[in-house]
């Protein structure tokens, strides 16, 4: 058999999408004007599904350090850490971001994906037992995969099913890692981080959180959901990504535990990877100062997601999560409703993320917009009406709320 027969299926629905109109997972940016305005099939267009929550990434700051890098460090690092040792740049970062965090130990990664392969399969192995929301981001499962670690799914953000399937697990061997997420990429809701920390007490296990929504974001200190809820003491380990809120590329694992630096030499990802370019770490960097001695981008941010938040709901449309947050998703009936609504909504000037089964929770079909400090009230105001012009011609009608 034809080794790529198997994904037949998957081009048959991509000609479907394409039938309907743009390539929707597929859209080029041809020339980027600001942090929220591109130009996309020739026409000037409001990005509201980019993930740049802090709208950092024209910072001057931060793209004077990035050609800096360039000139002092050169264009990449060619190898790993472990191989071709650190540049003083990496160490500068991960020193830098450890104090941002609040935490003894950080250990960047080239990626964020990368970032929780190197955290699930470091922290837990073959005899042990990871207890994942069900709702966890794919990196964080092929994390789970890599480890060989036992996998015990609990229902999205329940902490008494959780509680359940511990009790159930008692006596076996082994060490235990429950994984949550701070704010999960699709819905835009969080985990209720204090429930969760009842049943830590209870059984004794170790809590990782992944903040790669919620960093920068969450909190007064914008280290995510544990600095919101004030319970950062209580959360073993942290990972994030760099691609949202720091405007770059990379990840991140912080962490207290007196052995955490030695996860360098158990993580595979961590080990045979290229470390990060110059440049990219050094527009983290500058970013991560930028976002300790500028909270009020994160107020800003929470002020755009409440106008869009509430602009939403006053369409009457059928939102993902009740809960304001920068991620905020639309529901729609089906697939190809979904594809036409993302289709008129392009057309008429306005960027966002189509999501689709499977990479959504319960096969839901989404249209899920990030908000970002840098729109302006009108940019968001346009988006509101873009959607409710949408919704009227009757794209997508369905969408609303019966």
């Amino acid at each position: 058999m034809d080794l790529l027969e198997k994904h037949r299926g998957i081009a048959e629905r991509h000609a479907r999408m394409l039938a309907m109109g743009v390539n929707a997972v597929g859209v080029t940016n041809e020339q980027m004007i600001s942090p929220t305005r591109a130009i996309i099939d020739g026409r000037e267009t409001i990005l509201a599904g980019t993930n740049n929550y802090m709208g950092i990434t024209f910072d001057a700051d931060c793209i004077a350090a990035g050609k800096q890098a360039l000139e002092d460090f050169g264009t990449g690092t060619t190898g790993s850490r472990i191989a071709n040792g650190s540049f003083a740049l990496h160490t500068q970062l991960e020193r830098e971001f450890a104090q941002f965090l609040n935490r003894k130990h950080c250990i960047v990664f080239t990626t964020g994906y990368q970032a929780n392969l190197g955290m699930m399969s470091g922290l837990a192995g073959p005899r042990d037992t990871i207890y994942l929301d069900a709702d966890s981001h794919s990196s964080i499962y092929d994390g789970c995969t890599l480890s060989g670690a036992k996998l015990v799914r609990f229902r999205h953000n329940d902490a008494a099913d959780l509680d359940k399937r511990l009790t159930r697990g008692e006596g076996e061997e082994g060490g235990k890692l429950v994984v949550l997420e701070g704010i999960y990429s699709m819905l835009g809701d969080r985990a209720p981080l204090s429930d969760f920390i009842e049943v830590k007490k209870k059984h004794g296990f170790q809590l990782l959180v992944d903040e790669a929504h919620s960093f920068g974001v969450l909190g007064d200190h914008g280290r995510g959901l544990a600095d919101e809820a004030g319970l950062e003491d209580d959360i073993d380990f942290v990972v994030g990504t760099f691609s949202k809120s720091v405007g770059a590329i990379g990840g991140f694992g912080a962490g207290n535990h007196p052995l955490f630096e030695y996860l360098r030499y158990a993580m595979r990802p961590y080990m045979f990877t290229a470390s990060s370019s110059p440049a990219s770490v050094a527009t983290s960097l500058a970013a991560i100062r930028k976002l300790a001695a500028e909270p009020q981008r994160r107020q800003r941010l929470r002020e755009n997601s409440a106008r869009l938040f509430d602009g939403f709901r006053a369409l009457g449309l059928d939102m993902g999560c009740g809960q304001v947050s920068p991620v905020i998703a639309v529901k729609c009936p089906d697939e190809p409703s979904t594809i036409a609504m993302w289709n008129a909504l392009l057309k008429s000037g306005v960027y966002v993320n189509i999501a689709l089964p499977p990479g959504t929770p319960n096969k839901l079909c989404l249209l899920r917009c990030s908000v970002s400090a840098a729109h302006s009230d009108a940019d968001i105001d346009r988006i509101i009406e873009l959607f409710g012009s949408v919704v009227a011609q009757g794209h997508g009608k369905q969408a609303v709320n019966a």
